[in-house]
């Protein structure tokens, strides 16, 4: 119970030097070697340790460091031939553009020239190197002030190189951390061209034959090949979530986690982990989340009965979601639905993607759903009984319960906001004059046109009923204390001292409706609902509804 967790900690050297817990994923570096490469992208969801593991390459790599002792004990040590060629042998550039964003392009486009002004003040020592050009640390200047032309900015990656080159007389080794990040959150918020143009130029012009450039490594979530980007860029090796090819070094592995539960004393949380935080498949092997699997273990040490929580939602791009049942001339929903009540589909794929989701196909979409971690392959094999892939498409599933979680907590969202943006009058009139004939025809088309979950389980019906009333200004309770028991719903109309009591139910067959419409309202009156809490209210009317899937009855007690 003693072990330290890295909570939020992304650096290896901090891991390292203070003793925290480390899952050992150096091997990746001897694996980084073992192909020809001049630019290698790795592609990821977020969380998945790809900061980590980037700058675990700088302080192997860096010629400014002594990295040796950080790296005694670890897989990466028993290859001394390769330690001997690289460890701290070659001049490294490394930034993160995670933190390129803002509410529009100006905003954003300071954040780029910010991370810019840090890289350079990383490299102050380039002023006073003899070796480096007059006109290079002129630019050099502008963009530590913060000062430089579009064409400084475009081309600062380029400068820095070839100042850093001539200074050490070595080509310099490029780390490119999120690269994607800029495009993804100005998709968000409108200004994706311009951005587009400025990370083309940006990161393009690194790499196009560039002779002080010993080889970059580039990891973000999407590769993003139709916007040229990588155009020009010779010897480019890209390694996605479909490849078997590192498919082990991001995310714990079901035997890593279950170290780490041991070292912890929690081994007999590994079953409802393993629920919630298991269930990517990368290439052919299955792993957890890394950034939920150590949050969760870091809650479980201060208390042993914390339940699993979500702690990816908070993190990663979870608006794509919204973006996708939104855009127009799109019917996902009944996938969704599948997908919600544990099933799986089949879509194909894409891996040159764009993040311009405005213009994008449902392709796409189903693409970058899956590239991004919302989604998952299905292991050949393990489709449903009866189930037939058809040639070309990859076949998904929801990985685990916290993905499914976000997928629900979106939807429910979506449906808040779609019914108070709807005409409600004709529904609204019909519950407050007792038509039940209007009411059952007018929710049953609301039902149709709603994305389903929780399998049609009670609580699903309750939630969607009473989400009919939001935003009408009324008082809505759901399972209430009234009377002897618990009122499904009870809306109250203060103002015109009128309230509506609700039991809903839900039927195991469509030829079951009539009764527990009626079981229902004889619930209501059974237990009393009418005689408390509601003194005072002039107008007091019962409803029972009974639903069957994407069919309500409702009856008027």
């Amino acid at each position: 119970m003693s072990v330290r967790l890295p909570i939020g900690i992304e650096w290896f050297r901090e891991i390292r030097e203070k003793g925290s817990y480390y899952v050992d994923k150096t091997g990746m570096i001897k694996e980084l070697f073992d192909e020809d490469f001049k630019i290698s992208l790795i592609t990821r969801p977020r969380r998945f340790g790809k900061t980590l593991f980037m700058d675990t390459l700088r302080e192997f790599f860096d010629i400014r460091r002594d990295s040796r002792e950080l790296f005694e004990g670890l897989e990466i040590s028993k290859y001394q031939e390769l330690c001997d060629k690289w460890m701290n042998q070659y001049p490294v550039l490394f930034l993160t553009l995670k933190d390129v964003a803002g509410g529009d392009f100006p905003s954003a486009y300071e954040m780029l020239q910010f991370v810019i002004s840090s890289l350079c003040r990383d490299h102050t020592y380039l002023m006073e190197s003899e070796q480096v050009l007059r006109g290079d640390k002129e630019i050099f200047e502008r963009l530590s002030y913060q000062k430089g032309t579009r064409g400084d900015i475009q081309g600062a990656l380029v400068t820095l190189m070839r100042m850093m080159a001539a200074h050490f007389g070595k080509p310099v080794i490029l780390l490119v951390d999120e690269y994607d990040v800029p495009l993804a959150k100005a998709s968000d918020r409108g200004y994706y061209r311009e951005m587009l143009d400025v990370i083309r130029g940006f990161l393009g012009m690194s790499w196009k034959s560039n002779p002080c450039m010993e080889f970059a490594v580039v990891t973000g979530c999407l590769r993003i090949a139709k916007e040229s980007i990588f155009t020009g860029a010779n010897n480019f090796v890209s390694n996605s979530v479909s490849n078997r090819r590192f498919d082990r070094y991001f995310g714990f592995t079901e035997e890593e986690v279950r170290g780490l539960l041991e070292a912890t004393g929690l081994t007999e949380h590994l079953a409802k982990m393993k629920h919630w935080y298991d269930g990517y498949l990368f290439g052919e092997i299955e792993v957890y989340c890394p950034w939920d699997v150590v949050n969760h273990v870091s809650m479980l040490k201060l208390d042993p009965q914390s339940k699993p929580a979500n702690y990816w939602k908070d993190t990663s791009h979870n608006e794509i979601i919204r973006s996708f049942i939104d855009l127009p001339g799109m019917d996902v929903r009944g996938k969704f639905e599948t997908l919600l009540a544990g099933g799986v589909i089949q879509e194909r794929i894409v891996e040159d993607m764009t993040y311009d989701l405005a213009n994008s196909s449902e392709e796409n979409l189903w693409s970058i759903l899956y590239l991004t971690g919302y989604l998952t392959r299905v292991r050949e094999g393990k489709y449903p009984e009866g189930f037939q892939r058809e040639e070309g498409t990859t076949v998904l599933r929801i990985p685990n319960e916290e993905v499914k979680t976000i997928f629900e907590d979106t939807i429910a969202k979506w449906f808040r906001d779609t019914v108070t943006g709807m005409d409600r009058r004709e529904l609204l009139e019909a519950w407050w004059s007792g038509d039940d004939r209007k009411l059952t025809e007018l929710v049953t088309d609301i039902l149709f046109d709603t994305i389903s979950y929780y399998d049609y389980k009670e609580d699903y019906y309750h939630a969607f009923t009473a989400g009919l009333f939001v935003g009408a200004g009324y008082a809505v309770s759901s399972n209430k204390e009234q009377g002897t028991g618990r009122a499904d719903i009870v809306v109250k109309d203060r103002s015109n001292r009128r309230a509506l009591i609700i039991e809903a139910k839900h039927s195991k067959k469509e030829s079951d409706m009539e009764r527990d419409c009626q079981e229902a309202i004889e619930q209501i009156s059974r237990k009393g609902y009418v005689r408390t809490d509601l003194k005072g209210y002039r107008t007091i009317l019962c409803y029972g509804a009974a639903f069957f899937e994407k069919d309500c009855l409702v009856r008027k007690c």
